[in-house]
């Protein structure tokens, strides 16, 4: 069968479903009367974020500086026989000067902060929920486990969506399987960059079991089989363990990644992660260690990873290196003052080689303000040792719901 064709058969698949749900979900649907009434009870949302965001990196004279806002506006339909619909727009402005490289802006005398601006359509889908069931079709959010190997990117102004279509069943107090057939990765980088997109026939598997409320098994495989970037092309099969035992909580996982599709690179990489942390009185402290491993000079990647979340906030291993990477880190967590107070240090080197790379400190206090408004102030600092280059970043951002 042509690839091509895939897409299409994956929506006929869908709605198909979705039609045969729909019929046993009708008698007992407590939602709009009729799609006329599901369009006219829509809901509307408006989210403004507002960031500034400077960084200082040793081998650029120009310090950036960053001061952008996405504006984002979200509709939603009411719900009818298990049917519903939204759309969802982003806007990124810069505001005042743009003394930073976007990616696309061209000041390339200026660290690179990856918000660019636009406006895109950042989600529009159909969806039907059962009693134990949801199957969702068009551009939508992916957020698997937490976001280590697919995400969304929020972090950045121009969040990461997906287009294609996504199975969910289960409770949360049962067993849950989840997969997502996607055929376009829209990225954080703006339309107008020649790295806007992931094209593809991507297939997420996910599975997991909660043994009971403290412990939880989950297993995966990602299929990556890109038209654009197809030496990134990939087999991942992992595993992942969560528990807790009392005021002690872990996270354990483990994952081998191969070729495949089109990609010219041999090899076999794997990953590795032990973490524990703590509840000890008002501070939660933790301690972890990650390994992405390397096979040859070809190391292990996660290029749909919510990739700000980890390695440091610096942001220095967004790729990672030829030899891989270890990070060890320990940080803590605590209550301040109405908010949240959270510091860590990572300790970074090469897993294929002795290589040090560098160590990093990372700070940061959030606080929500009142029921629409929240505040978050972080800071990196990066000391370069046998990897990149010395670099600070601060960050100070405002949200607003509506």
């Amino acid at each position: 069968m042509n690839t091509q064709d895939l897409p299409k058969l994956m929506g006929v698949l869908v709605l198909g479903a979705c039609s045969s749900l729909a019929v046993h979900a009708a008698a007992e649907d407590s939602g709009a009367t009729s799609m006329a009434e599901a369009l006219s009870l829509g809901s509307v949302g408006l989210n403004l974020r507002y960031r500034a965001e400077g960084v200082d990196q040793e081998n650029l004279d120009e310090n950036a500086l960053a001061s952008t806002l996405r504006s984002r506006l979200t509709w939603e339909s009411a719900a009818y026989r298990g049917f519903s619909s939204l759309l969802e727009f982003d806007d990124v402005t810069a505001i005042g000067d743009d003394d930073y490289n976007s990616t696309i802006n061209g000041n390339t005398l200026y660290p690179v902060v990856a918000d660019p601006t636009g406006t895109e359509v950042n989600q529009a889908y159909l969806q039907y929920r059962g009693k134990s069931s949801i199957v969702t079709a068009g551009r939508q959010r992916i957020n698997l486990d937490d976001q280590r190997f697919v995400g969304g990117v929020g972090w950045r102004q121009n969040e990461q969506t997906y287009d294609g279509y996504r199975f969910q069943y289960g409770q949360p107090d049962s067993f849950q399987l989840d997969y997502s057939y996607v055929y376009n990765v829209n990225r954080i980088f703006g339309e107008d960059s020649v790295n806007s997109d992931l094209r593809g026939d991507i297939q997420l598997l996910h599975a997991a079991y909660p043994v009971n409320e403290s412990h939880k098994l989950t297993a995966f495989l990602y299929e990556l089989d890109l038209d654009t970037a197809i030496n990134a092309s990939s087999r991942t099969i992992g595993v992942r363990y969560e528990g807790a035992f009392g005021p002690v909580s872990t996270r354990l996982s483990y994952a081998t990644q191969s070729e495949t599709g089109d990609s010219t690179l041999e090899y076999t990489a794997d990953y590795y992660l032990a973490e524990v942390a703590a509840s000890i009185g008002p501070v939660q402290p933790k301690i972890g260690y990650e390994v992405l491993g390397s096979d040859e000079g070809v190391a292990f990647t996660t290029p749909l990873a919510t990739l700000h979340k980890f390695q440091g906030f610096a942001d220095k291993f967004l790729a990672t290196p030829a030899d891989g990477v270890e990070d060890l880190y320990v940080g803590a967590s605590a209550e301040l003052a109405g908010g949240k107070f959270g510091v860590t240090y990572h300790s970074f080197g090469a897993n294929a080689s002795s290589v040090d790379y560098g160590e990093e400190w990372d700070v940061s206090y959030g606080r929500k303000i009142n029921d629409q408004l929240s505040a978050l102030v972080k800071y990196a600092t990066y000391s370069a040792d046998e990897y990149s280059v010395d670099t600070d970043k601060v960050w100070l951002m405002l949200t607003a719901k509506f």
